[in-house]
């Protein structure tokens, strides 16, 4: 053979080899154009889901969101779960009122996550579940600007300090609620509790908290039917750990939820 040819031919095999390396270096390490090594095949986050994370693995409530609970395993984890909630008849409303459960969003709630730190309750739980957090001027409390993977609608929520209400609190037992299950004879300390425990609030999407008022289960549900298991676990959590009962017609409604 010419060894001219077979010069050229030496060099493109050589040639071959470097691109068939650097080809295998991004496949491996899924790069993107902005020069980010990530798996390959990975994806961001569905909108409606962000950082949540499943209330079984949240019985505290100190963490983001309310992810949906989709495995048999942990839906029947669910269902043993509510079944554990007990049962009566609702009351009457008679003397309720939301200063019955302590000013709104106080800092100085007893025996709750996140009390005591200088910052309210509303905005504590906002820091919680926002993503792309900012700050009204040099406050470390006071939340302008965020975006909320809402579970209730399963929608992204860009909210500003300045359309508030666009972001409600949800309280998964309503205070009226709880009032007429038992929590007329509580003490203040306990109502306080209840009205600020993160285990009961949730940042949503304002008109569907709206929607809801104080319903149960049984008459209000999240309009986001992948995380309407999560709801119920929820629920149950809280009136586990307050020991007040929901209705027949409200648990049953809860495990249906979950597949029970």
């Amino acid at each position: 053979m010419d060894r001219r040819i077979s010069r050229r031919l030496a060099c493109a095999a050589t040639l071959l080899a470097v691109i068939g390396v650097a080809g295998c270096k991004d496949t491996a390490l899924g790069a993107d154009p902005t020069g980010s090594a990530k798996p390959s095949g990975a994806a961001g986050p569905a909108a409606g889901d962000g950082r949540a994370v499943s209330p079984l693995d949240n019985p505290d409530g100190t963490k983001a969101g309310l992810a949906a609970i989709t495995s048999d395993a942990d839906k029947k984890k669910a269902r043993d779960l509510i079944a554990k909630v007990k049962t009566k008849g609702r009351g009457p409303k008679t003397g309720y009122s939301r200063a019955q459960f302590g000013a709104a969003w106080m800092d100085s709630a007893p025996s709750v996550p996140f009390a005591h730190n200088g910052c309210d309750t509303r905005n504590d739980l906002l820091k919680r579940d926002g993503d792309d957090v900012h700050y009204k001027g040099t406050s470390k409390c006071v939340i302008a600007t965020m975006t909320l993977n809402d579970p209730y609608t399963g929608r992204v929520i860009k909210w500003t300090k300045t359309k508030a209400t666009t972001i409600q609190i949800d309280h998964v037992m309503p205070l009226s609620y709880d009032w007429q299950m038992g929590a007329a004879h509580w003490s203040k300390d306990k109502r306080e509790s209840i009205a600020n425990d993160p285990l009961n609030l949730i940042p949503v999407d304002g008109p569907s908290n709206g929607s809801k008022s104080d319903s149960g289960p049984a008459s209000w549900l999240p309009p986001n039917k992948q995380i309407r298991c999560s709801y119920a676990v929820r629920v149950a959590q809280v009136s586990i750990k307050y020991q007040l009962p929901v209705t027949s017609a409200d648990k049953d409604t809860m495990l249906t939820q979950c597949g029970g």
